[in-house]
């Protein structure tokens, strides 16, 4: 049907990756820091005398932080050959040469990965929220930190939406599925490296704005209400996520291109 072709793409592609093994070993080592964190909240409710590690607002955001490095890892697995393969295959021309919207093309690439994020993220996170009230058996936590649902929510989803269309236009100028995990993991690490080489020389943290690393976790930190761990300001960090989302776009919308492209 018109306007949902993008549903049948991104269950394609959904079940493309769960067939493969080592991606699903990926999935199930991500949600180990999520049992070691049950595990947690279950002996602070139950055992006073370890009171002192009983989960704060902030312990939500170390346990996504902590998910950093299964995001990279999921965004290079699934996203590098979203585009790519379809490209050294020539398939895009095929996608784009029948009655298909490109936005919808984009956009049912775009859920793969999306949604291989948000599992690893966004619904741990909650999960935890819940088990958190369930072994404490009281809203009290909860009552008292209300912004947590929120703050999980706009931060992972924030997470997810970054990371999908960055690694979507890249994946757009290529055909090689190898170039294009080098090239997301080279904007990562090397933007982190020239903040790592600013901070040194200049001794502040008003730089980390270099880092789209850093740019993220200036702005979660405003979102979960806890003390900044750099001096840039979170407008200036969020105004360079939306630069690069607006970059992203930009590429994706001058890449995807087919015969007789539907627009």
């Amino acid at each position: 049907m018109p306007g949902q072709a993008w549903i049948v793409i991104a269950r394609a592609g959904i079940m493309n990756m769960i067939r493969k093994r080592t991606f699903m070993g990926l999935l199930m080592f991500a949600w180990f820091p999520f049992i070691a964190r049950a595990i947690q909240i279950y002996v602070t409710a139950n055992y006073p005398q370890v009171a002192m590690f009983a989960p704060t607002a902030e312990t939500f955001r170390q346990f996504l932080e902590q998910q950093d490095t299964f995001v990279f890892f999921v965004t290079i697995y699934v996203g590098a050959g979203l585009i790519a393969s379809d490209r050294r295959a020539n398939a895009l021309q095929i996608y784009l040469s029948k009655p298909l919207m490109r936005t919808e093309y984009i956009f049912g690439k775009a859920a793969i990965l999306f949604a291989f994020l948000l599992f690893v993220t966004l619904v741990p996170a909650l999960m935890l929220l819940v088990i958190q009230v369930l072994f404490a058996g009281s809203f009290a936590f909860l009552k008292k930190n209300l912004f947590l649902f929120p703050a999980i929510t706009v931060a992972a989803m924030l997470q997810a939406i970054l990371a999908t269309f960055t690694m979507l236009a890249l994946s757009s100028l290529s055909k090689s599925t190898r170039y294009v995990g080098i090239l997301y993991a080279g904007i990562i690490f090397f933007t982190a490296a020239i903040y790592g080489a600013m901070l040194a020389i200049t001794g502040s943290t008003r730089l980390s704005w270099l880092s789209l690393s850093a740019n993220f976790r200036r702005v979660v930190d405003g979102i979960f209400r806890l003390k900044p761990r750099y001096a840039t300001p979170w407008r200036v960090s969020l105004i360079v996520i939306l630069g690069l989302g607006t970059v992203s776009v930009s590429v994706l919308e001058r890449r995807v291109l087919g015969v007789g492209a539907f627009r």
